[in-house]
């Protein structure tokens, strides 16, 4: 079913079309962006000439060097392995902070109701004051320097600063614990540590100081700890050693000077969710994040320098990296900290009719929540300035798609995206030249030789299979630290298929070849099981997810007599309860829109459903409590109290 389709104006205004008529214009492509069908014969032309298609991306949206590449690709048979733009000099803060005039660069909204606004110069002059602070202290190209802090503009700023040095950056959020940041931070041996005094979360004011003192300790490796009085004008940092507040630590009287370093430098050292262990940390390069965010924002999220842009994310999540290059393009990116839910469903949208945001970021439990509590942001906002909601985080069905184009604008376009933060960046991801279908993200990413999987590693088409990477991208990583031999890496990819060497996301998709699009259906390590059948949990969901008496659901698989049997859990919406009725209409729709297979052995209520801090489902820990093992890193969810739910009604799973 098509929900929307781009008008003439719409097609002849995007970035797209630009980039379709550059690209066929220096290859002799003879494409036409309204001819239909243009964008997929630009696809297959950019996974059939890899080198080609990036050098295309890279002059489009002229990158920014001291020393231009000798080649593109050292050699694509080298997968992992592959360098890209081999022999080029650049900064990544260099081409984030290209305006330096009056435009409004950030405005960082708190929850509390503090608003700041910060100017293109103002944003180089604050960074180049932090840059000058680092380099007095000692930081260097190959240094790493880590932020704990929430989503604000400071943590911007530091993060340009240090990427000006040529050094690498990691940051987590305040909302996560300790003992989890010490598990991420520890691994990488940052030399300085910006945080800050403590932040606002659903009305309520959080002191992270103590928990600063407790990372400072466990990581000998720092050596400075910059505080940003973000609750109080002069926090008090005794207790803090080797602590300095942000405004004595900076420096200033000279302008930037951008270290020039090579392509293959890390820029971002990111983390896995830490679900089944210590979280591996993916060190990414200069150039391939840079160029392909870009080609991400610009090319298929049509980002421009009049937009207003903004994601609910934090600094824990590769969304926030994600946007960030944003500035490069000269727009305003739109900073939110604090509960987007607070003090109820309208604040994010307020926001976007305020501040006249015009790209709109989200995750499908957001999205899950609004129709829940029966939002519907159209009737209560004009939602004039909005012309694009962006979509990540966990699969949306199709009813979620729907939701969208009835309940908050029918003429805007719906970029349902979806990558990892090891590729921060999109494996899948719209176009504002494409249809959107319900369901459905609209297309592969230019220059993603993405393919799906049956059990035997052959691609298939119109059936759920794996997501695979047939060739080397740009953003994947350069390496994981402390991996001797990249075991963790070729495990983590490249080891599933052993007779193709391919890069296997661990995504439960269909490809349709009606539509060129692709349905997320879960990952695939959550696939149940039921007399051998594969299932994605999205099937599920999608279909329960409907029922407005349920807010959300969760789906495992439970070892049963030599067989799977399929446990759903339920969160109900505000004012129902679980009825033995709605467990039968549940257990119907899922026979009648699914198939028999779907239908659940046991539907049971529990108050929360668990999520890690990037807005996932977590089935993983779900399914070891209904089987019996051991759950890993509940820290690493951001709600760990809703697993004892699970485990209090345990003896219900051990009957028929």
């Amino acid at each position: 079913m098509i929900l929307w389709s781009p008008s003439d104006e719409v097609v002849e205004k995007a970035n797209m079309t630009r980039f379709i008529e550059y690209a066929s214009d220096l290859n002799g492509l003879e494409l036409d962006p309204f001819r239909r069908g243009s964008y997929f014969q630009l696809y297959r032309w950019s996974i059939e000439e890899i080198p080609r298609f990036w050098d295309t991306v890279w002059s489009f949206l002229g990158i920014k060097t001291s020393q231009h590449y000798s080649a593109v690709v050292d050699d694509l048979g080298r997968f992992p392995g592959a360098s890209w733009f081999i022999g080029a000099r650049l900064n990544f803060a260099e081409n984030l902070l290209r305006r330096r005039d009056g435009k409004t660069a950030l405005i960082a909204l708190r929850e509390d109701g503090q608003v700041r606004r910060m100017t293109y110069s103002d944003l180089y002059g604050f960074a180049a004051g932090v840059a000058k602070g680092l380099k007095e202290v000692g930081v260097k190209s190959g240094d790493r320097v880590c932020g704990y802090m929430p989503n604000m503009a400071e943590a911007a700023v530091c993060m340009l600063a240090t990427a000006s040095l040529g050094a690498t950056w990691s940051s987590a959020g305040t909302e996560l614990g300790a003992d989890i940041v010490v598990d991420r931070f520890g691994q990488v041996s940052p030399k300085v540590l910006f945080t800050v005094d403590g932040y606002y979360y659903r009305g309520r004011r959080y002191d992270v100081l103590e928990r600063v003192r407790k990372i400072v300790v466990s990581i000998p490796s720092i050596e400075w700890v910059v505080i940003v009085p973000y609750i109080g004008d002069s926090p008090r940092v005794e207790g803090v050693e080797k602590a300095v507040l942000l405004p004595d630590f900076m420096g200033g009287g000279e302008p930037f000077s951008f270290e020039q370093v090579p392509s293959s430098t890390p820029i971002y050292i990111m983390f896995s969710s830490g679900t089944t262990g210590r979280p591996k940390c993916m060190v990414q390069s200069v150039a391939g994040v840079l160029v392909n965010q870009l080609k991400e924002l610009v090319i298929h999220s049509d980002l421009k320098s009049e937009d207003v842009i903004t994601y609910i994310t934090s600094t824990s999540w590769m969304m926030w990296n994600w946007v960030m290059p944003s500035l490069s393009v000269g727009s305003t990116l739109m900073l939110y900290d604090g509960d987007p839910n607070y003090p109820d469903w309208r604040t994010m949208w307020k926001l976007v009719d305020e501040y006249g945001v015009s790209i709109f970021g989200l995750s499908a439990s957001y999205i899950n929540h609004l129709r829940g509590v029966g939002a519907s942001p159209k009737k209560m906002f004009g939602l004039e300035s909005l012309r694009e909601i962006s979509q990540t985080g966990s699969p949306l069905s199709a009813d979620g798609f729907r939701w969208v184009y009835e309940e908050v604008k029918k003429d805007q376009h719906f970029n349902s995206i979806s990558g990892g933060t090891d590729i921060n960046g999109c494996f899948a991801i719209g176009s504002p030249v494409l249809p959107v279908y319900a369901g459905q993200l609209q297309s592969p990413g230019l220059g993603m030789k993405v393919r799906c999987y049956d059990e035997r590693g052959e691609p298939v088409y119109d059936r759920a299979g794996e997501l695979v990477c047939e060739a080397p991208a740009p953003s994947m990583p350069l390496y994981f630290l402390n991996d001797p031999g990249n075991e963790k890496y070729l495990d983590s990819y490249f080891r599933f298929y052993s007779h193709k060497r391919v890069w296997r996301h661990g995504d439960f998709v269909i490809f349709h070849s009606d539509t060129g699009g692709i349905t997320f259906l879960g990952r695939s390590d959550a696939v149940l099981k039921p007399s051998g059948v594969r299932i994605g949990t999205a099937e599920i969901y999608r279909v329960v997810e409907g029922f407005r008496e349920v807010a959300d659901c969760i789906a495992v698989g439970q070892d049963w007599r030599g067989d799977q049997r399929i446990i759903l859990f339920v969160k109900m919406g505000h004012g129902y309860v679980l009825t033995d009725e709605l467990r039968e209409r549940i257990k119907t729709a899922l026979r009648e829109k699914a198939s028999p297979r779907h239908v659940p052995a046991k539907i049971l209520e529990v108050p929360e459903i668990p999520y890690t801090y990037n807005m996932k489902k977590v089935e993983i820990a779900v399914s070891n409590i209904v089987n019996g093992r051991e759950v890993l890193n509940r820290e690493s969810l951001i709600n760990p109290q809703s697993l004892q739910y699970f485990e209090k009604i345990l003896p219900l799973l051990q009957t028929d």
